[in-house]
């Protein structure tokens, strides 16, 4: 959830005012935004945040009205095909679902007390995994939801006991969720592939926030291009080096923060997150130890290291005599990247982007 959505939010419960909450939940074809991107729509047409601006979201802000009228929660299908587009300036031309919720004075308690317990897991940076019904043959299960914090809490209800089972599954299981993910299922509660007319029920599992951080501890040549790449596919870059000559904001001026620090300084410092991915990509084997001790064992999506495999096996020998589990070291992506026959930094720095979205997309 973006920050400025997340505000309005805490807004709209402290105050006690009325809000639409639009999200994208599907998306077929191109569109501006992807799923899980939120806009807040008040009583008075103004908005905050935005699901990309032009016709389409003209159109979503008019049916969010519609909806704080009637304050009922809808789904609602956003068909920006080219030639409506067009005239609008707009070069999208594809199909997004959105949900639509009604929030204020004339919500059910126990919604304003789950979006409330919700928030507050944000702040407290439990990681809650939120889980939203889209479809299901009850439409009064449309718009239920539950989530579970990496403390183990899970607060809400999707409305049935065997939705509630289905949705803790996914969020129980190892995979790291970096971003909003549909889940489709049968009449009787079983995965199905795709997103056919065959689902009987549709979930969105939404990590906290959209944003996807890549940390780079190292900021030497590969570092350079890969930030630079890294930002244009939208990953918010912290890069982390020891070196002010090489960990400066002139050289890194794409990235979001340059930390200028002992590596392990630094690393205790931070906060690493199931949306954290970290590339390790240091001077040495001095410090390539230091910070894969310090993230191996950590919640992070991703960590990898670049290397030979006799060096890193002997590092990951060395670290695990030093009592770090087998299981976490097993963990570590390495030889760092996707095979491609990589030489120069700018391949090397591709290869290791496409083991990201390999991973992030689950593929």
């Amino acid at each position: 959830m973006e920050k400025e959505v997340f505000q309005g939010l805490k807004k709209v419960f402290a105050q006690n005012i009325e809000a639409a909450l639009v999200t994208i939940c599907s998306v077929l074809g191109s569109t501006p935004r992807k799923p899980g991107v939120k806009m807040l729509v008040y009583a008075d047409g103004t908005t905050v945040g935005t699901i990309g601006g032009g016709c389409g979201e003209a159109e979503a802000r008019r049916e969010a009205l519609n909806v704080l009228t009637s304050r009922s929660t809808k789904i609602h299908t956003l068909n920006m095909t080219a030639d409506i587009a067009q005239e609008e300036g707009m070069v999208c031309g594809g199909v997004m679902g959105l949900l639509i919720e009604y929030l204020g004075p004339q919500s059910p308690a126990e919604q304003i007390q789950f979006y409330q317990d919700y928030l507050n897991a944000i702040e407290k940076q439990d990681f809650p995994l939120l889980m939203t019904v889209l479809e299901a043959p009850e439409k009064q299960l449309i718009g239920k939801k539950l989530f579970l914090s990496n403390t183990g809490e899970a607060v809400g209800d999707l409305g049935q006991d065997e939705l509630n089972r289905a949705g803790l599954v996914y969020a129980r299981s190892a995979i790291k969720y970096s971003k909003p993910v549909l889940i489709n299922l049968d009449s009787e509660f079983t995965s199905i592939n795709g997103s056919g007319s065959k689902a009987a029920y549709r979930m969105l599992i939404e990590p906290p926030s959209s944003t996807v951080e890549l940390l780079i501890l190292g900021a030497g040549h590969i570092a350079l291009p890969l930030a630079t790449m890294a930002k244009i596919l939208g990953y918010e870059i912290t890069v982390v080096d020891d070196r002010p000559s090489f960990a400066n904001s002139v050289r890194f001026n794409m990235a979001d923060r340059v930390l200028c620090n002992d590596f392990a300084a630094v690393l205790d410092s931070l906060t690493i997150t199931p949306e954290t991915y970290v590339v390790i990509v240091t001077r040495g084997h001095r410090y390539d130890k230091v910070c894969l001790k310090k993230v191996i064992t950590q919640q992070a999506a991703y960590v990898g290291m670049i290397g030979s495999r006799r060096r890193v096996n002997a590092l990951k020998s060395e670290l695990e005599k030093e009592g770090i589990p087998k299981e976490f070291l097993q963990k570590l992506y390495s030889p760092i990247g996707l095979n491609i026959g990589a030489e120069t930094p700018e391949e090397i720095a591709v290869c290791i982007l496409a083991e990201l979205i390999k991973v992030q997309n689950r593929v």
